[in-house]
């Protein structure tokens, strides 16, 4: 099962509408879409506008392949899970979002290898055959943060005015 995703605070038609044009020239039944609120009604993807924490993560799990923007929360639990992931970074000159923050995230984590990027309908459908093909190597990452790292966190506030002993 593949798995698109948008995020809950707003629609992203551009995404969505990429998806449901592959699914339906693929003849596709496999994909489920967390769409949000729109007015675009895809034909070929089973919607499901939201889903509570819990149901996300469980549809995260069950997905072979995960299609999202490129918000943090997704990737981060697409590589928690260890799911390959391809993003579409939403514009901000498209009104998608307030800047390209989701670009310079986009191309972090892909020159890091961790995710996969399309910019257009054609790289999307060329990216997610190879991803089914099992092109990516999944990366993991743990769902907590190094414990070295936590513990120069504690040092920090500890040693912070006024902070707690």
């Amino acid at each position: 099962m593949i798995f698109v995703t948008v995020g809950a605070q707003m629609p992203f038609d551009r995404l969505v509408g990429w998806v449901d044009d592959w699914a339906r020239a693929g003849d596709r039944d496999d994909v489920v879409a967390q769409i949000g609120p729109t007015d675009l009604v895809p034909t070929r993807l089973r919607v499901l506008p939201f889903l509570d924490p819990p149901e996300f993560r469980r549809t995260m799990e069950a997905a072979d392949v995960i299609v999202s923007h490129a918000g943090m929360g997704t990737i981060l639990t697409a590589l928690e899970l260890g799911k390959p992931i391809l993003v579409v970074p939403r514009l901000g000159s498209r009104g998608e979002t307030r800047n390209d923050h989701q670009v310079a995230t986009a191309d972090r984590f892909a020159a890091d290898g961790l995710v996969c990027v399309a910019q257009s309908p054609e790289e999307l459908a060329l990216q997610l055959r190879e991803l089914e093909q099992g092109a990516n190597v999944r990366a993991r990452i743990s769902s907590r943060a190094d414990d070295r790292l936590l513990t120069r966190i504690r040092a920090f506030v500890d040693g912070a005015p006024g902070s707690p002993r």
